[in-house]
């Protein structure tokens, strides 16, 4: 069955609270997403341990009910 954009994004901001989540369907199938994090959390955290954190939040359901999900993190601009 596959994964709704919305349940990705609960499960992101449920891990990382502050986070400012944008999801986009790739394929039109459940299947394969691309994902925008940005969050304060990611400070001072290389790439990998940003889309690790990410990885974590979604519990084990990358490569099972998410095939692919295309992922990019960053800390939020200073204003």
């Amino acid at each position: 069955m596959p994964m709704d954009a919305h349940d990705i994004e609960q499960m992101i901001k449920a891990a990382i609270p502050d986070a400012q989540v944008t999801i986009r369907d790739l394929a039109g199938d459940g299947d394969h997403y691309a994902a925008t994090v940005i969050s304060e959390a990611f400070r001072g955290k290389s790439r990998v341990q940003q889309h690790q954190l990410v990885y974590q939040s979604l519990r084990g359901q990358m490569g099972d009910v998410l095939h692919a999900l295309a992922l990019q993190t960053g800390v939020p601009d200073p204003r």
